[in-house]
């Protein structure tokens, strides 16, 4: 196996009749980093995860998942990799432990492994208060840390987390972090996609950004961020009078751009600290009274937005071309 790349994509493609869901995408995943798939709805990041776990065959271009390559080698890949899907894939009628046992027999684990394996996962996921309820009964946070916890009851070369914390209340969003993070320790290698950017900012050693199928930008979340503009100053009036106070007052010394629905200026602060100072110092100077002056770096959200055009939807038409053919939402 590469002993540098988990997964290596080159212009794969998937096609559904003549709509085209994933376009010429080139991905690369290193072994042991987390990279994330981001976009906004219908971008085409689960059917790229789907083709990458084996549950859809691509239209054209290469695929190699662990050494294996996905056309000639699948059931090799399957042996490599553990999928959780946006759907919990659980019993209804089994406890979370009987969930975690059934799925560990499953997996080739004699009844004495499968034991210390599932108490480890419910100790490491948070349910032990649950793990005897039906997993009918359980909320839909709770089915989610059992989903999780089913998906590593081997440890794979490759997690693949499609949506892992949706629904999830931040408690348990933290103890899915914290188990990741001690995944990617231990030598797991995870692909992410995820509609919360503070998670790709907070977990992700890459971000590979897609938009109409395609890669659009990608890079560490600290590149993404520089790409859409350098980190400044914001001024905050108490209203729009202020406002109009502070632009005049301001204006020539520095730099202004103005946002008046939030009555707030920006002024660029390549300086960081030593800009934020002279900033604070002519607002002092000015006698104006202000809401708030603080140093803004760029955020993901807007790196988002700017590079996706503005985080669209896909049309619910062709939403409904691939959720009928895969039997689940996009």
């Amino acid at each position: 196996m590469d002993n540098q790349s988990a997964v290596t994509a080159r212009g794969l493609t998937k096609q559904f009749g003549s709509l085209v869901a994933v376009d010429d995408l080139d991905l690369d995943v290193p072994q042991g980093s987390v990279v994330a798939l981001l976009g906004p709805n219908g971008a085409g990041k689960t059917t790229a995860v789907r083709m990458i776990a084996t549950l859809e065959d691509p239209t054209a271009g290469t695929l190699t998942v662990c050494g294996h390559d996905v056309f000639t080698d699948s059931h090799s890949v399957r042996s490599a990799i553990s999928l959780t899907g946006q759907f919990a894939a659980l019993e209804d009628n089994l406890t979370a432990r009987e969930n975690l046992i059934l799925m560990a027999r499953l997996r080739g684990l004699h009844t004495a492994a499968a034991t210390r394996v599932v108490d480890a996962l419910i100790d490491r996921f948070d349910i032990g208060e649950f793990r005897s309820s039906l997993v009918k009964r359980l909320s839909g946070g709770q089915r989610r840390r059992v989903d999780l916890a089913a998906s590593l009851v081997v440890q794979p070369q490759l997690l693949v987390l499609d949506e892992p914390t949706t629904g999830l209340d931040p408690r348990s969003r933290q103890v899915v972090w914290s188990s990741v993070r001690e995944l990617v320790a231990e030598g797991v290698t995870l692909l992410l996609t995820t509609q919360y950017l503070d998670e790709a900012d907070e977990l992700a050693d890459s971000i590979v950004l897609m938009d109409h199928g395609r890669c659009v930008a990608s890079g560490t979340p600290s590149e993404l961020k520089a790409r859409i503009g350098e980190q400044r100053v914001d001024v905050v009036a108490f209203d729009a009078t202020g406002l109009d106070q502070l632009v005049a007052a301001l204006a020539p010394r520095f730099e202004l751009v103005v946002a008046a629905e939030r009555n707030c200026l920006s002024i660029p602060a390549p300086g960081a600290a030593a800009d934020l100072a002279r900033v604070a110092a002519a607002v002092s100077e000015s006698g104006i009274a202000v809401d708030e002056v603080a140093l803004r770096r760029p955020t993901l959200d807007e790196a988002f937005m700017q590079l996706t055009e503005d985080g669209r939807d896909m049309s619910a038409e062709l939403a409904g071309i691939i959720a009928d053919h895969e039997g689940a939402p996009v």
